[in-house]
């Protein structure tokens, strides 16, 4: 399976993958590896929501990702019910260095309560495993809440671009080919109910991918 940076495509089929999570675990840094394989040590927090896409290919069949890139501050919590509303792939993300990311792990999973977990393909991301000197979240640990949540489990580095093809052509594609069967039809996402990140033109804080 390949991926190929592009811009939106409307006619191809779509799938809407959400990043959820603490403020500055990287939901930015992971994005941005991926979509256009770049990384900072600095980004611009996220207000509200930011969004990017990317065409990918599973089996013969080429599909449309759109990714939506949430804030993690409290304040934005209530948002997330409409954030998730035709969401096919939700990535819950936590910093492998901040004990306290990993541990309101269990917030977010009480915000995805309406969720059709059947309908979803789940995943835990452990960021940051290239700070492993730093390491306050146990790999067992991430994989024992992975467990017990029906979700995909995944360490990575967005600074190190490593974990990347593990988490997504080996496992989220594999599960989309498997859940959804891409090689006959694919649901378009609506697309129309996500008012995306309303940019600070004065410029925004910049925040640093750590906990």
């Amino acid at each position: 399976m390949t991926n190929t940076p592009t811009t939106h495509d409307p006619n191809l089929p779509q799938y809407k993958l959400i990043f959820l999570g603490d403020q500055s675990v990287g939901k930015t840094c992971i994005l941005n590896r991926y979509v256009n394989d770049e990384f900072t040590e600095n980004y611009q927090a996220t207000i509200g929501l930011d969004f990017q896409s990317k065409n990918v290919k599973i089996g013969d069949q080429e599909v449309n990702i759109l990714f939506y890139d949430t804030a993690g501050q409290e304040k934005f919590r209530s948002l997330i019910p409409l954030y998730t509303r035709d969401a096919k792939i939700i990535l819950l993300v936590y910093d492998i260095t901040c004990k306290d990311s990993f541990v309101h792990l269990s917030d977010w999973l009480h915000e995805l309560t309406n969720v059709n977990k059947e309908e979803v393909i789940l995943a835990l991301v452990g960021n940051k495993n290239d700070l492993k000197e730093n390491r306050q979240v146990t790999v067992e640990e991430g994989q024992k809440f992975a467990e017990e949540n029906n979700f995909i489990f995944q360490e990575i580095s967005a600074k190190e671009n490593d974990g990347f093809t593990d988490l997504f052509n080996n496992k989220i594609f594999e599960e989309i080919r498997t859940k959804f069967k891409p090689e006959g039809h694919l649901p378009k996402s609506e697309g129309n109910d996500i008012v995306l990140n309303s940019e600070d033109k004065n410029g925004k804080a910049k925040k640093k991918c750590g906990c």
